[in-house]
């Protein structure tokens, strides 16, 4: 589903993603995780007419987003998904944004989940989908887990 040599999703940085600091607006960088997410979704096959006729989607819980280098005008970026975990209707998430170069500019973990649209409630993932989840799953076994995921918030104290 994506890394940087064959990433999940790859747009550039439009002028009006720059902020008065002249570089890409945080706001911008929730906006391109969120399209990965919905590029993740359409490869799983959950794609506008699935969730037409299906009445089913993702949606996102929760997200923590760490910038890790600023972004700018008409630069390249590159989005990769890691699969941490996932169950019947959950499934946790690491999406890495890079530079052309391969440079680590910003991650974003999440939790997405399986949504019954008709009636607004979390549903498992229908079968279909539940085993391309476990196929990814299966895949990115052998990845080791980013040294950030699952990182808190908080100021350190000495």
């Amino acid at each position: 589903m994506g890394n940087f040599i064959n990433p999940l999703l790859k747009t550039t940085v439009h002028s009006d993603w720059i902020d008065y600091n002249g570089h890409m607006n945080d706001s911008a960088y929730a906006l391109v995780f969120s399209k990965a997410v919905d590029q993740f979704m359409d490869d799983l096959g959950i794609d506008h007419q699935f969730r037409e006729t299906q009445q089913y989607s993702i949606y996102t819980l929760e997200t923590h987003l760490v910038y890790l280098k600023e972004a700018h005008l008409d630069q390249e970026l590159h989005i990769s998904l890691q699969l941490l975990d996932y169950d019947t209707k959950r499934l946790h998430v690491f999406f890495t944004m890079y530079d052309e170069q391969g440079n680590r500019l910003a991650i974003s973990e999440q939790m997405l989940m399986g949504m019954d649209m008709a009636n607004g409630r979390a549903a498992p993932f229908p079968p279909a989908i539940q085993s391309k989840i476990d196929t990814l799953g299966k895949d990115q076994q052998i990845l080791s887990k980013p040294e950030e995921a699952g990182r808190r918030i908080g100021i350190r104290r000495k």
